[in-house]
């Protein structure tokens, strides 16, 4: 990969990329910009699991007080809980 991984933002890294543009406007830099090809293989899978009623109904709560899905909620909780283990 090059030395800076975007040329318009001079990033080196993935997070300095999402600070930038999460501050400037792609339309003032459009001209600078150029098409390009690539594919991208994303392999996921979905499992579904029974919940209990009043469990997702506790789950849908705080992951809308947190601002996120219940399903990257509930991902989160096992990852933390499967770390633990």
């Amino acid at each position: 990969m090059n030395k800076n991984k975007s040329s318009i933002s001079k990033a080196k890294s993935y997070k300095e990329i999402s600070e930038f543009w999460d501050i400037h406007d792609l339309a003032k830099y459009w001209e600078r910009t150029k098409p390009v090809d690539f594919e991208v293989d994303i392999q996921s899978e979905v499992t579904y699991y029974a919940l209990d009623i009043t469990l997702s109904k506790k789950i849908r709560e705080v992951a809308k007080q947190r601002g996120v899905s219940s399903e990257t909620l509930l991902n989160l909780w096992v990852q933390e809980k499967l770390q633990k283990h």
